[in-house]
């Protein structure tokens, strides 16, 4: 009953749209503070979250230290140049309400990487968040360029066209 209500309520739309403009400027200032300042440079995070792996209980888990030395440290320029675009261009599309569903997967993506790498900061609380738009389906768009789209499809798409059966006898 929850899911529904937050799938086809008008009145909950509104306060997801809300809820998707502050993640949207969340993670749109996140992008550009890293793009505009010019010096951003994941290697110093990454060699800390390996520092996170050992001990009695790590915080980073032995998988992720694999994905981290063989992946992401070895291709830091590659990271240097997707974490701070894919944070802007994650709060655009929040923030107009275009591909809402795709921007906050991919939102959720670097949540996860963060909160895989040890760092806890705000991501628990964008990831919780999220979830109300990623569950609410298209609810959370029907404010944004998703809703000003998908009624212009669903009407060109989806006209009601009514046929008549003749009886041929």
């Amino acid at each position: 009953m929850f899911i529904e209500v937050l799938r086809q309520n008008k009145k909950v739309s509104i306060l997801l749209a809300v809820l998707r403009v502050y993640l949207g400027y969340t993670w749109l200032m996140a992008g550009w503070g890293k793009i505009a300042g010019g010096q951003f440079d994941a290697s110093g995070f990454l060699k800390g979250t390996l520092a996170q792996a050992t001990g009695d209980h790590p915080a980073v888990q032995g998988w992720w230290v694999v994905f981290l030395e063989n992946l992401a440290i070895p291709h830091v320029e590659l990271f240097n140049t997707l974490v701070p675009w894919g944070e802007l261009l994650v709060g655009i599309g929040l923030l107009i309400g275009c591909f809402t569903k795709t921007a906050v997967f991919f939102g959720l993506v670097m949540n996860f990487s963060y909160l895989f790498s040890g760092s806890t900061s705000t991501n628990v609380q964008l990831v919780l968040l999220s979830m109300f738009i990623l569950v609410s389906a298209l609810n959370a768009g029907r404010y944004g360029v998703d809703g000003v789209l998908l009624s212009r499809l669903k009407d060109k798409l989806f006209i009601n066209k009514t046929t008549e059966i003749k009886d041929v006898a």
